[in-house]
């Protein structure tokens, strides 16, 4: 049943005056049900026609308890354009499956993020694909129960067992760490996100662990998120009376604040960002390289296999590469 939907100013109430018929019987009609007289219908489709009347699909089919074609993504912040790239892989295969994506920022606060999963699921979206910033996952739970598919990204779930594909982060901050002693430096430091983060917290690990086997004491900043605040943490460390030779760089966007500190500060100092960033080819930036694009596909992919019916989870560990570009290459001063 439609009801009264409205397009525009136009109602369902409109259409079934003009044609003469009930609002019953108009919505049998528009919704090509069975039991209506062609003559019935014809009469009906004409009125809407004149009226320019359009049926809201996803409406009807919340009525009568069917899923849209849509899916939404909640993901943390769209100043990143990680996240953009992510979201790109995701539509590019859920519009090859003739369904939509709606995507919403939480902004990295967790109560945001409950609150648009929890908008979402009223909506009964076909699936939910999450880069979730939220320390825990219980909320989740009911929406697994009643079928509806969810695929977390660049951030596993935690209290409940769903589909997750993410950067092996550990290996990628190992490697870089590995990659700066390597020419020679011994004083290097790790300016990290949040520490809800479980990404944050991987290549922290990855980052320590590469100095402990090298003897070689950390120096860690966490907190910092965007390039405002990896800019003033990279000042912080180069205004020390012995200053770090290196930084690593927790994310692309602290990777930015710490390329504007150091040519300000100490162009010597030797730099590796994770993730890629506008410009950081030219800029001659050493990054820790990735597909976010990649990574969304593959959520999509298990996203649209699942049918409501999980029979098991998946965790996609994707690789990542040191791509040298000449800041990770600098020697200590």
């Amino acid at each position: 049943m439609i009801d009264a939907e409205e397009t525009g100013s136009v109602t369902l109430s409109h259409v079934a005056e003009r044609a003469g018929v009930s609002l019953k019987t108009a919505s049998r009609a528009l919704n090509g049900e069975r039991h209506v007289a062609a003559a019935t219908r014809d009469r009906v489709l004409a009125a809407a026609t004149a009226l320019d009347f359009r049926m809201n699909p996803q409406a009807s089919m919340l009525k009568r308890g069917i899923a849209t074609p849509m899916v939404g993504m909640v993901m943390g912040d769209l100043a990143n354009p990680f996240y953009s790239a992510l979201a790109k892989g995701v539509e590019q295969e859920l519009r090859a499956a003739g369904a939509h994506l709606t995507i919403a920022s939480s902004d990295e606060d967790p109560d945001v993020e409950r609150e648009l999963v929890s908008e979402f699921a009223d909506r009964r979206v076909r699936g939910l694909v999450i880069a979730s910033t939220c320390p825990s996952h219980e909320n989740i739970a009911p929406l697994l129960a009643r079928g509806t598919n969810v695929v977390f990204v660049d951030r596993p779930p935690v209290g409940v067992e769903a589909d997750s594909i993410v950067l092996d982060n550990y290996g990628g901050a190992l490697a870089a760490t590995q990659h700066l002693i390597a020419v020679g430096h011994r004083r290097i430091a790790f300016v990290g996100d949040y520490e809800r983060l479980s990404t944050h917290r991987e290549r922290r690990r990855g980052y320590t662990d590469a100095l402990a086997q090298a003897a070689c004491e950390p120096v860690v900043r966490v907190g910092s998120h965007d390039v405002a605040s990896g800019y003033d943490a990279v000042v912080d460390l180069l205004s020390q009376p012995e200053p770090v030779t290196a930084v690593l760089a927790g994310n692309n966007r602290i990777a930015v604040g710490a390329v504007r500190a150091i040519a300000a500060r100490r162009p010597q100092t030797a730099l590796v960002g994770f993730d890629e960033f506008d410009l950081s080819d030219v800029l001659g930036v050493t990054t820790v390289a990735h597909d976010p694009a990649e990574m969304g596909r593959i959520a999509a992919r298990r996203l649209l296999d699942q049918h409501g019916a999980r029979t098991s989870t998946q965790r996609v560990v994707l690789a990542t590469r040191i791509v040298p570009r000449g800041s990770g290459e600098r020697p200590p001063s």
